[in-house]
């Protein structure tokens, strides 16, 4: 497919996402590129996004790799959502949505999920800048599955995601599974009621994470949500990810009709000897001694959370960054897999 490059929309560290378009046909479309070296969570994305199929998740067209001044890239083609993500769909109606709005999106982002659970593929970073806006606002769907993991097969992968939309096992660093993402979709919820974080006090990553693992608390709810709406938090929010209500309960579930049975299943514990609390405390000293390599926290001034993971690396003594993106966040900066694209 002949294409040509246009503005870009969103950047990291080693990754952009471009508008594109087809000489062919006159499709616009997304495309992610990173340098061939850089591009391993991108070609992971790959193989997840192009075996699902569904109107609630960004749609794959294909990819390859293409030579530009001299370097090689690894191309990802995608399904581009005019509206932006859900985060600019909030900012542009004053700071928070309405409950009617609330609850188109949440019912979409469920059925999103459930393709992807039915499918034993855990998201990792559900958040409103991880929901693009499609149709002039009247759909969303899921987008930027850079960190997501097969449950069955992905246990050997670090953990990864956005402090704040962590759930408490993960935050421990004990599993990330299926149940991990109903709790973030608790914390979207809350994030398109106030146009917040759910942990708004919260300052840093280290004390965002040993909050949420340690401390029993639970986001805020809004009071400006329904009885049943704040029931539907209540239940995405129960810290033990066993009793943690899963999506075929739906949001308003008698206005859903969903047929959504067991969407997730327990994951694989970790294997780490030595406790979740001495974990989080090794981040904060800069230690890095379970944790699969720990993550070299920051975040800029204006308190921006995004998406991290560690990487899966064989010395301990590898420095692990933030990848930040100002559209879709991409986990990258891992060591390259075999390329199963050709070249157009």
């Amino acid at each position: 497919m002949d294409w040509t490059r246009g503005p870009t929309i969103g950047h990291g560290s080693s990754a952009t996402v471009s508008i594109a378009k087809s000489h062919g046909s006159g499709e616009v479309f997304a495309v992610k590129s990173a340098k061939l070296s850089q591009s391993h969570s991108l070609q992971m994305e790959q193989t997840i996004l192009s075996t699902l199929s569904s109107a609630q998740i960004v749609s794959y067209k294909g990819c390859n790799t293409s030579t530009e001044n001299g370097t090689v890239f690894y191309n990802l083609f995608l399904e581009y959502a005019p509206g932006g993500t859900l985060s600019d769909a909030i900012r542009r109606q004053g700071g928070c949505l309405n409950e009617a709005a609330i609850r188109s999106y949440t019912r979409q982002i469920l059925l999103g999920l459930h393709h992807l659970h039915s499918n034993q593929i855990a998201h990792c970073d559900i958040k409103g800048q991880n929901v693009l806006v499609a149709n002039n606002g009247a759909d969303v769907k899921l987008a930027d599955l850079g960190c997501a993991k097969r449950v069955n097969f992905d246990h050997g992968l670090p953990i990864g995601g956005t402090p704040v939309y962590m759930a408490p096992e993960v935050a421990r660093g004990e599993q990330q599974g299926l149940a991990a993402d109903v709790w973030a979709l608790g914390c979207t919820v809350i994030e398109m009621a106030t146009g917040r974080t759910p942990w708004p006090c919260v300052s840093d990553p280290i004390s965002a994470m040993y909050r949420i693992g340690f401390s029993g608390e639970v986001p805020e709810i809004p009071s400006s949500l329904s009885k049943q709406g704040r029931d539907f938090v209540t239940k995405c929010l129960l810290r033990d990810p066993m009793e943690r209500w899963s999506a075929d309960h739906g949001l308003w579930e008698e206005e859903f009709d969903l047929d959504l049975e067991h969407i997730w299943e327990p994951t694989h514990q970790s294997g780490c000897s030595n406790s979740a609390r001495g974990r989080i405390r090794q981040l904060s000293d800069g230690k890095a001694a379970s944790f699969s390599g720990v993550t070299n926290w920051a975040c800029d001034d204006e308190v921006t959370w995004v998406t991290v993971r560690s990487n899966d690396i064989e010395h301990p003594d590898t420095t692990l960054h933030w990848n930040e993106y100002e559209a879709n966040d991409i986990c990258d900066d891992e060591p390259q897999p075999k390329n199963k694209c050709k070249n157009y």
